[in-house]
């Protein structure tokens, strides 16, 4: 882990950051996007929710977010990867999903996952 330094976005130097990405519009896309989960996470903690991941990199009180999503950047902590059309398409659809829809479905396929016999017989009752 690097050294807690927040001299603001001048560190780490843009340069060392173009090393872990393609182009400064995707540097900037992704750095922006982890700032906001960190930003939410500091927000939740209060409400004791923690459904994003905190600052993966040591912080000091006044630090910005942007700066801890560089760092990590930086310490290579975090990484970027291309999302497929499937991938998306999932997670759009996740999204749309409830929360409890969501774990309904997954007790569903973990339930027919556990026991593949009940789910044939239930279906072969109904016919």
């Amino acid at each position: 882990m690097s050294e807690t330094n927040s001299e603001g976005i001048t560190y780490p130097p843009i340069d060392q950051l173009m090393e872990h990405v393609d182009s400064k519009y995707r540097l900037v896309l992704f750095a922006s996007k982890r700032a906001r989960q960190i930003n939410a996470y500091y927000s939740q903690l209060a409400e004791g929710l923690l459904e994003n991941v905190g600052p993966l990199v040591e912080t000091d009180n006044q630090e910005k977010p942007l700066s801890i999503a560089m760092r990590e950047i930086q310490d290579g902590v975090i990484q970027t990867h291309e999302i497929t059309a499937e991938e998306q398409a999932e997670m759009d659809r996740q999204a749309e999903m409830s929360t409890e829809d969501l774990l309904k479905s997954m007790l569903a396929e973990t339930d027919e996952a556990a026991d593949p016999e009940s789910s044939s017989t239930e279906s072969e009752s109904s016919d």
